[in-house]
Order: structure tokens, then C-alpha cells, then sequence
């Protein structure tokens, strides 16, 4: 089915479309702004999976072309341990029209005097593991815009420099239809092996 024709026979239905971009295939889709006008179009949200923000930083704003909301894995793109059970942290960024809508804390009024929609608190402890936020913080701070920027562009190097280095071996499943390059990571074929 056609995201386009599935979006206008649920039309009245429609709530948000969840998307990964760049894609999990580590492609950067080209259509991913008029994917979101379409369900914009149609009254819906676009939640954006932040798993892939280390082929963003930087170079994309993901409010420009579309998102919505997104969560932000700081294991994977600002430094936090991930293995052993955690801790994770996933901080949420929304778009100022959802801002009203988030959750409050228990005991100190977030919104204080503003028009807020929240339901209020959603968990006993509303920060999370705020103790592993300093991580992402010092991150952010040592390597500064530039820095990130760097990062991110070295991931998607390094990705294409791999992809290339092999394909004489093992087959990239998927790359850009107009480019030929993978964002910050890539499939390999390897049914052959």
C-alpha cells in the first residue's frame, strides 16, 4: 500500500506517523519533507525516532523538514553508556505547538503562570537518570558546534569509506537512489558467505 493512498483512506483517523530518519537502512530519504507535509496535511504529528541523530548533527534541523517531536538516544549520539541494562536516557524535544502538552513534575510546576495542557507527571522520577545527563552535557560543551558537526560528518565518511572498501566483497543493500551513498551506517549482503 502507498503511504499516500493509506494517509487519505484514514484521513480521519490519522494521529502521527512515526518515522527514522535517515532511514535504518541508512539511507537519507530523499522524500522524507513531503512525507511529512502529507501527514501534516491530514492533521497528523510526525514523532521522529532520534536513533539516527549521528548522521544529523549539525547538518540538519529536524523541525525543517517535517518532525514534529523526536526523542534523542544520548547512547548512541552524545556519549552515554548503553550496555549492561543502562542506564539509557532519551530526552524528548517537541515543536513550541506541543510544548502545553508535556508532562509537569510532581512537585514543582514546570509551566509556572503559562497555558499548559499537561496531564501531569508520568513517573515518580519525571527526569529520568538526570545523574547521566552531565555526560551528554560535557559532551556537547568540549565539542561544540563545530565539533559536532565534524562528528557527524566523519560518521557518514566513514560509513561510505567502508561500504566502498567492500563492495568488491559484499553487496550494500541499500544506498541513495540519487547518490549512491549511505548515510552513517549500511547493510551488507552477506547470503553468499
Amino acid at each position: 500500500v502507498h503511504l499516500k493512498e493509506a494517509v487519505e483512506k484514514h484521513s480521519k483517523n490519522l494521529s502521527c506517523l512515526m518515522i527514522t530518519y535517515p532511514s535504518t537502512f541508512g539511507v537519507f530519504e530523499e522524500e522524507v519533507s513531503d512525507v511529512c507535509q502529507l501527514i501534516h496535511d491530514h492533521g497528523g504529528q510526525v514523532y521522529l525516532d532520534g536513533a539516527n541523530m549521528n548522521a544529523q548533527v549539525g547538518l540538519c534541523r529536524p523541525g525543517d523538514y517535517g518532525s514534529d517531536v523526536s526523542h534523542l538516544n544520548l547512547h548512541k549520539t552524545f556519549c552515554i553508556p548503553h550496555g549492561g541494562g543502562g542506564p539509557g536516557m532519551g530526552p524528548i524535544a517537541v515543536k513550541a505547538h506541543l510544548a502545553p502538552f508535556l508532562p509537569n513534575h510532581p512537585v514543582i510546576d514546570l509551566f509556572q503562570n503559562e497555558e499548559s495542557q499537561s496531564f501531569g507527571a508520568v513517573s515518580a522520577a519525571p527526569f529520568g537518570s538526570s545523574n547521566i545527563l552531565p555526560i551528554s552535557w560535557a559532551y556537547i560543551k568540549m565539542m561544540g558546534g563545530a565539533g559536532l558537526r565534524k562528528a557527524t560528518q566523519i560518521a557518514i565518511l566513514n560509513a561510505n569509506y567502508m561500504s566502498k572498501l567492500l563492495e568488491e566483497h559484499y553487496k550494500t543493500l541499500y544506498k541513495s537512489p540519487q547518490s549512491g551513498l549511505v548515510a552513517h551506517e549500511f547493510i551488507l549482503d552477506i547470503r553468499d558467505f
